[in-house]
């Protein structure tokens, strides 16, 4: 029987302002995003102190919450800088800290000992004995492994109070919770400081790899004229087993992918929005419809695996032929406003996009609708057949209203 009493918070990435704007108007519970130091993506555009109180103030007035990473191995010239930020943080009113270093975790504590922390994914929880620890230190909320099965999350479930969140969507890295030093041996560039060059993924050119002791034993591997992905991994999707996750105790599903498109961030979390939403209301007779992933499939994309979940990764859970992301639809523009007197929608384009060529609507509430362009003008009132020019604004005719902040989006034609 399950301990669960509320129902499990959707966490998004918030990798900028609008995405993170977009991932809450499409139906995020919470939001997570990194400050410009101190997360683990330092190629994201991030947000500065005054950004992150911008977006928490946006959150908190739609009853939503935010949480900043702060999830970097420190060094002893990041434990100096850190009191002041967290200092701005606690000013931002922001809910909760991601922390994996103890460093950071005690300085946190003394410094702004308000503040709720939850420990990183980072922190390589894998068991209920380190939950436990983390607890008694103060935590929250634990973020564990990827590493476990929904078996482990469960007995983790029954032998601990505090809160757990899991990943249930986005990329996997071929590492330890993502602790990976890959990037730093071959760049120079740190994976554990925010700076992964996503070096598992690069194009390696070998013919066979085996191991001296083991002679005739090799890994499954395929090679091409473009070489091999040794490490490429397959992404998480974990969509089909919510009722497991809610049983255990998950008290927050979370998405990957603070380095996502708008696209993806507010697809995703539409998708798992409804299936959330599904699940709680009957586990017993839970489904994944077909629809829901038609509509995972339309995003930038690697073909999706259940990582840990059921049984320990083999070699299908690897893309051996390609590190390039797969998906059904493009993304080429957003709703910014609509007319009702003169029945014109406003567009801001996303990619080149064309009066007349069928297109496809998603809207905040989670519906799609087929759209089409027409009557084009831009922002002068000149008729216009195309917006060819990045991030253009422009209008059509329509005489259904559209929902601001709509994606409209058209199928890849191969």
């Amino acid at each position: 029987m399950s301990k669960l009493l509320h129902k499990p918070e959707l966490l998004a990435p918030a990798g900028s302002m609008e995405k993170g704007k977009m991932a809450l108007l499409y139906g995020a519970d919470a939001i997570y995003l990194g400050g410009k130091m101190f997360g683990l993506r330092a190629f994201a555009n991030n947000f500065d102190l005054p950004e992150i109180a911008e977006i928490t103030e946006y959150a908190h007035s739609l009853g939503k919450k935010v949480y900043v990473t702060v999830n970097i191995f420190a060094h002893n010239e990041d434990i100096d800088k850190l009191p002041d930020y967290l200092r701005g943080l606690e000013a931002a009113k922001v809910d909760a800290l991601l922390i994996s270093d103890l460093g950071v975790w005690a300085t946190a504590r003394r410094v702004v000992p308000k503040m709720a922390l939850h420990v990183s994914t980072q922190a390589n929880t894998t068991n209920y004995a380190s939950v436990q620890a983390w607890q008694d230190l103060g935590a929250e909320r634990v973020v564990l492994a990827r590493e476990l099965s929904l078996a482990e999350i469960a007995a983790i479930g029954a032998k601990c109070d505090v809160e757990l969140e899991t990943f249930v969507h986005g990329a996997m890295c071929i590492s330890y919770s993502g602790r990976c030093l890959l990037s730093s041996y071959l760049t120079g560039r740190d994976g554990n400081r925010g700076a992964c060059t996503q070096a598992c993924r690069w194009e390696y050119n070998m013919y066979k790899l085996g191991e001296q002791k083991r002679p005739g034993e090799y890994f499954d591997l395929e090679e091409d004229e473009h070489g091999t992905y040794v490490m490429n991994s397959k992404d998480l999707c974990l969509i089909e087993y919510l009722p497991q996750l809610m049983d255990a105790g998950v008290c927050s599903l979370k998405i990957e992918g603070r380095m996502k498109s708008v696209h993806y961030v507010a697809t995703v979390v539409s998708v798992y929005r409804k299936a959330i939403d599904a699940c709680w209301a009957d586990r017993e007779h839970y489904s994944v419809p077909q629809e829901w992933i038609t509509e995972l499939n339309k995003v930038s994309h690697r073909q999706y695996t259940t990582g840990f979940a059921v049984s320990k990764p083999d070699a299908d859970a690897q893309v051996y032929s390609s590190s390039k992301y797969e998906q059904t639809h493009d993304f080429v523009g957003i709703v910014t406003g609509y007319d009702k007197e003169a029945k014109r929608a406003y567009f801001e384009q996303r990619n080149n996009v064309k009066a007349g060529e069928p297109l496809e609507l998603l809207m905040p509430d989670g519906e799609v609708m087929p759209y089409v362009l027409y009557a084009m003008l831009d922002e002068e009132g000149n008729p216009i057949e195309v917006a060819p020019h990045a991030q253009q604004k422009f209008s059509a005719h329509s005489d259904v209203e559209l929902m601001q902040f709509s994606l409209l989006r058209r199928k890849v034609v191969k």
